[in-house]
């Protein structure tokens, strides 16, 4: 039997090198097939945003909007090869970061999937505190409810100021 499809949302940041040149590759090896059974439907607006923890390097973050029949695990090791194939090293939390990958969301039928697992926590649990990833987010999907209750667009708005980490945004979808 196949799976059915599931909406995913990956958040996509980078914060060494050409920030720019590294999303756009890595959207277009989402839309060239880097997952299999995926595709990549829409992307975000890119965010500038300060850098959390240690970091001195601003981000670029976005969001992609993919359709796959991966489960969730799975498509977070694809993710994971595809950080790796762009140079992308894990030694300690808020490094620096060529490219870094997260599964945000994944919904079927339009409810979000819950997973709780040694290497996976889905919606991801840092989601309602990060507006570098709620605001492209909620550029795809404002009535997206990634744990079932609040919008994105409500999540964003609700954000304290002090919270907030992003500098610019532009206009134009990453691809």
């Amino acid at each position: 039997m196949t799976a059915p499809f599931a909406l995913a949302y990956v958040g996509l940041g980078s914060n060494l090198g050409d920030r720019a040149a590294t999303l756009r590759a890595a959207a277009e090896e989402l839309r060239a097939g880097a997952a299999p059974q995926t595709e990549l439907l829409r992307c975000s607006p890119v965010f500038e945003t300060r850098p959390l923890g240690p970091s001195l390097h601003p981000f670029l973050n976005a969001v992609v909007e993919l359709r796959t029949r991966l489960a969730p695990e799975a498509l977070l090791a694809e993710l994971l090869a595809l950080e790796a194939r762009h140079g992308r090293t894990r030694r300690e939390r808020w490094e620096a970061r060529t490219l870094d990958l997260d599964l945000l969301v994944m919904t079927t039928d339009g409810r979000p999937l819950r997973v709780a697992s040694e290497r996976l926590v889905l919606p991801h649990p840092e989601l309602s505190r990060r507006d570098f990833v709620l605001a492209p987010l909620a550029a795809l999907r404002p009535d997206l409810r990634p744990d079932g209750s609040a919008t994105t667009a409500e999540l964003l708005a609700a954000l304290p100021a002090e919270s907030r980490t992003i500098l610019a945004h532009g206009a134009a979808p990453l691809c």
